[in-house]
């Protein structure tokens, strides 16, 4: 699903089947990838099939050139963030070090939040207090870059592949900034997945919880981690 929980998901292959991207003309060139898990590859996948240069950071840099065939790998730490749009796929938890190492860098940039903030123990919603959402917790911090909530909603295999069900993958998305939702979407619809826009950034709140639920579902086995929820036009 999220970072939290896909890396105990068996990773899956690119599909061929193509679909008529919604949005053209919008990709930007460099995409900057933090983690390199299931989300992680998956994304990077997506944005490779896009057409945009793939940079992948990760602590393992070899784990991170292994992420999807035409990144380019990098050490956290070490690399400098080579990409306009910036895609933290890390369980949230991880967020503050990142932050935290590159918030200069991160200014200016479009910053794109997976994170279903989940307490394994329990299930439920585990963010810092006052915090509505992982996505304005990240704003907060990040005052100077545009975030966007995306890739919450999706099990890793359904971004893989870009299907769910015999349909193209839907990734719902939610930010304050018209045109970082846009270049986010241009890239996803790019590879020939589809985008919905959700909203404002607040609207990550309810993302959240939709993406933890599906997450609850799959635990119990009750949704498989190949499908998941499906967004129907």
């Amino acid at each position: 699903m999220n970072a939290n929980a896909a890396d105990h998901q068996p990773k899956q292959s690119q599909s061929s089947t193509k679909h008529t991207p919604i949005s053209k003309g919008l990709t930007m060139s460099n995409i900057t990838i933090f983690g390199a898990g299931n989300i992680g590859s998956a994304v990077a996948g997506i944005a490779v099939k896009s057409g945009a240069s793939v940079q992948v950071i990760d602590r393992n840099p070899d784990k991170a050139a292994a992420a999807a065939e035409g990144v380019t790998g990098a050490k956290f730490g070490e690399a400098a963030i080579s990409g306009d749009i910036v895609v933290l796929a890390l369980p949230f938890p991880a967020y503050d070090e990142v932050l935290a190492a590159y918030s200069d860098q991160l200014a200016g940039k479009t910053v794109v939040d997976v994170a279903n903030p989940i307490d394994f123990t329990t299930f439920d919603l585990a963010l810092p207090e006052s915090a509505k959402s992982a996505a304005e917790y990240v704003a907060a911090k990040l005052p100077n870059s545009k975030v966007v909530k995306g890739f919450n909603t999706t099990f890793a295999a359904t971004l893989a592949t870009g299907e769910n069900d015999g349909a193209p993958t839907v990734v719902q998305l939610a930010s304050d900034d018209e045109d970082a939702k846009k270049a986010v979407a241009a890239f996803i619809e790019g590879a020939g997945l589809k985008t919905v826009d959700a909203g404002p950034l607040k609207r990550a709140q309810y993302l959240e919880g939709y993406g933890a639920l599906q997450i609850i579902l799959g635990v119990t086995e009750q949704t498989p981690w190949t499908g998941g929820f499906k967004v129907v036009k």
